[in-house]
C-alpha cells in the first residue's frame, strides 16, 4: 500500500474503508516511501510571505525555488511552521487559506502526504498570532493566579483556534522552570520558579491542547532552560545543576508532561555537564536525548529540536554535520535548518553509509506519522476559511480570556496607598514601553474618564525621551510608567535607561504608578518606588486588567510566582514567591 492509497488526491475526509489500526495505517505507508520521502518527513521548514503560490527572493536564495508550494513539492517535508516575523501571517483567515494551500501543494506531490503545521503560540510574550485571535497574559500570569483550570482553559481556546486556521501542533507549553531572574530568553516565558507549579500548569496546558483543542502539544526546552544568562539564539548557554538539582528543578515539569501524554518534546540548544560531559549542547546530545529522555523518562513521542538556525546549536559544528548529530542523538524532527539542501543531503548520505540506520530513521518517521493520524491531519488535511469568525476570537473566548488575565495581576508594593484610583476625572500620563502597550493602557483609562497624555520611550529610552517624560509628568495628576525587562542592562537596556526614567518620574514628587508588563523582577532596580505592579504580559487584554485593577473595579489577586531578588544579590529575596498585596 502507498501513501497515495491511503490518502487520495481529492483528501476526502473519511478513513480507509479497511479497519486499520492507526499503527498499521502508519506503517503500510512508511512501507511505500522511499529513502528520500523518509528524510523529507524528518524536516519542518518554513517559507517566506503569506501565499504558497506567491514568489519571494528570500525563499529563492534559501532554497532555490521561489514559492512556499515549490518548496514543499522539493522537499516534501514532514512539517511546517508559521511566523509572523516571516510574513506568513496577516489575519486569522489568510492563515486558514494558506493552510490549504501547502496542504494541497503536499497532495499534489508524489507522496501525496499532509503536512503537520505548527507555531510558537504560547500565549502572552511569544504569539505568531495577535488579535482577532484570543489572546492571554502567558505562562507567568497562569503561574501568578494558580489556577490550572484556567490555564488548560486558555490552552483549549488557543489550541481550538489555530485547529480552526489548519494548525496542528503548537510549540507550547513551555516547561522551564525559571530560576535565575537574569534569565534573559525565558522569563514569563515559564510558569514560575517552583518546580512544582510548573509541573501543573504544564500538565493543564497538555491537557487543554491535546484533550479539549485535539492539536499536538509540545513541551520544550528539554531538558530545561531555566536557569541560564546567556540567550541561546546568540551564545551556547550553560546550565551548571548538579544531576540531583537537575531532577530537583528541571525534571519534574518534563516527568509530568510525559505522565499526561504529551506528544511532542523541543530540544534545548544549551550544554548541561551533569548530563553529558562531552560540552555537545543537548540537541545533539545522545545521553541526554536518547539515554535521559527515552531510556530514563520513558519518553515514547515525537523529539523535536529546537531551531537549528540558532546559533548556539551552529557553534561546535558545520551545518550538515550538525544535522546528522541530532539524529544520532535521538531527535525525530529538525527544526528550521539554515542550509535545507547541505543538511538534507547530509542526512540521506549519513543513511547511506550505515552512519544512520535505516531503522532509526524508520522508527523516526512512524512516530511523525503516527502524529499525524492522532492529530486528523493525514485525511481531514483541509478547514474551512469561511467558518474562522465563528472560530477565532469569538466573543465568548474574549470575555473568558479577560475573566482568566484579570486573576493574574499582581499588586507587589502600595506603600503610599495610591490604589485603588478613585473615580475622579483625573489627568494621567501613560509611559515607558511599548508603542500599542502604552495606547491600549491609555485607552483603557480613558474609558474610565480620565484624560490621558502618551509618550513612549521604547525599551532603552533616550535622554530626550526622559526630559519629555518627565515634563509631561509634571503637567498630569498621575503617571503610570510601563517597564520592559529594565533589570537587563546586557541585552535590553545597555545603559540602564528604563531605570533611569523611573528614578527621574519618582524625582519629580509627583504621584507615580511603576508597572513591569514583562518580568517582575524590575522592582529591584528601583526599590524608591511606593507603587508596583506586574502584568506578566503586555497584550492589550493585560492592559485592561491592569486598569480594572488600579481603579479598583476588581481587587489584585495574582501573587508572585517567582522571588524578586535583590539587585546583585540572587539568593536575597527583596519579595518572595506568593508574596502579593490586596485590598
Amino acid at each position: 500500500m502507498t501513501i497515495g492509497s491511503l490518502v487520495p488526491a481529492s483528501a476526502v475526509s473519511a478513513p480507509p474503508p479497511e479497519p486499520l489500526s492507526n499503527l498499521q495505517v502508519a506503517t503500510k505507508a512508511l512501507q511505500g516511501m522511499t529513502l528520500e520521502d523518509k528524510i523529507g518527513q524528518m524536516f519542518v521548514l518554513f517559507a517566506y510571505g503569506p501565499d504558497a503560490s506567491k514568489p519571494d527572493a528570500r525563499n529563492t536564495a534559501l532554497y532555490g525555488v521561489a514559492t512556499p508550494a515549490e518548496v514543499v513539492a522539493k522537499y516534501k517535508p514532514g512539517g511546517w511552521i508559521y511566523f509572523n516575523a516571516r510574513d506568513n501571517v496577516t489575519s486569522p483567515t489568510q492563515l486558514a487559506t494558506y493552510s490549504n494551500q501547502l496542504q494541497a501543494a503536499a497532495l499534489k506531490t508524489g507522496l501525496r502526504l499532509p503536512l503537520t503545521i505548527a507555531t510558537d503560540q504560547e500565549q502572552g510574550v511569544v504569539v505568531r498570532i495577535g488579535p482577532p485571535a484570543t489572546q492571554f497574559g502567558g505562562n507567568m500570569a497562569h503561574g501568578a493566579t494558580r489556577n490550572t483550570a484556567d490555564a488548560r482553559t486558555a490552552a483549549g481556546i488557543t489550541g481550538r483556534e489555530l485547529k480552526a486556521m489548519g494548525i496542528r501542533q503548537d510549540y507550547a507549553p513551555v516547561a522551564d522552570v525559571n530560576v535565575n531572574a537574569l534569565n534573559p530568553v525565558i522569563g514569563v516565558r515559564s510558569f514560575s520558579s517552583d518546580p512544582k507549579l510548573v509541573s501543573d500548569m504544564t500538565v493543564a496546558q497538555v491537557k487543554g491542547y491535546q484533550e479539549d483543542a485535539g492539536i499536538m502539544a509540545t513541551a520544550k526546552h528539554f531538558p530545561g532552560h531555566g536557569d541560564t544568562v546567556d540567550d541561546s539564539h546568540t551564545a551556547l548557554p550553560t546550565i551548571n545543576h548538579t544531576r540531583e538539582q537537575w531532577n530537583t528543578i528541571d525534571a519534574p515539569s518534563f516527568k509530568a508532561a510525559i505522565k499526561a501524554g504529551i506528544d511532542s518534546i523541543m530540544t534545548a540548544h544549551i550544554v548541561v555537564p551533569s548530563l553529558d560531559p562531552s560540552g555537545d549542547p543537548a540537541t545533539l546530545s545522545k545521553p541526554i536525548l536518547t539515554g535521559v529522555l527515552r531510556n530514563e523518562l520513558g519518553f515514547k513521542g515525537l523529539v523535536i529540536t529546537d531551531a537549528l538556525e540558532m546559533a548556539a546549536v551552529r557553534a561546535k559544528y558545520g551545518d550538515a554535520e550538525v544535522a546528522v548529530r541530532a539524529i544520532e542523538a535521538g531527535a525525530d524532527q529538525l527544526l528550521l535548518p539554515p542550509a535545507p539542501d547541505v543538511q538534507f543531503k547530509a542526512v540521506v548520505d549519513a543513511v547511506k553509509s550505515g552512519r544512520i540506520s535505516e531503522r532509526q530513521v524508520n522508527e523516526s518517521v512512524l512516530r511523525v506519522l503516527l502524529m499525524k493520524l492522532k492529530n486528523g491531519v493525514l485525511f481531514q488535511p483541509f478547514v474551512d476559511p469561511a467558518k474562522i469568525a465563528t472560530k477565532v476570537g469569538t466573543p465568548a473566548s474574549l470575555a473568558t480570556a479577560q475573566k482568566i488575565v484579570d486573576k493574574s495581576v499582581t499588586l507587589v508594593k502600595n506603600d503610599t496607598k495610591t490604589l485603588p484610583l478613585t473615580k475622579d476625572p483625573r489627568k494621567i500620563l501613560v509611559t515607558g514601553w511599548g508603542v500599542t502597550t502604552t495606547q491600549a493602557l491609555a485607552n483603557s483609562l480613558t474609558t474610565r474618564g480620565a484624560t490621558t497624555t502618551v509618550a513612549q520611550t521604547g525599551a532603552a529610552p533616550t535622554d530626550a525621551a526622559i526630559a519629555d517624560a518627565v515634563t509631561k509628568a509634571q503637567a498630569n495628576d498621575v503617571t503610570v510608567v510601563l517597564t520592559q525587562k529594565a533589570w537587563d542592562t546586557k541585552v535590553t537596556d545597555k545603559l540602564a535607561k528604563q531605570q533611569k526614567l523611573v528614578n527621574d518620574l519618582l524625582a519629580t514628587g509627583k504621584t507615580v504608578i511603576v508597572v513591569a508588563v514583562r518580568d517582575p523582577y524590575d522592582i529591584a532596580y528601583f526599590t524608591a518606588a511606593p507603587t508596583y505592579l506586574a502584568t506578566y504580559g503586555y497584550a492589550a487584554v493585560s492592559m485592561e486588567s491592569l486598569t480594572k485593577v488600579l481603579y479598583g473595579e476588581i481587587a489584585p489577586t495574582g501573587k508572585l510566582p517567582v522571588d524578586i531578588p535583590v539587585a546583585g544579590d540572587p539568593t536575597t529575596p527583596l519579595y518572595k514567591f506568593g508574596h502579593g498585596l490586596s485590598w
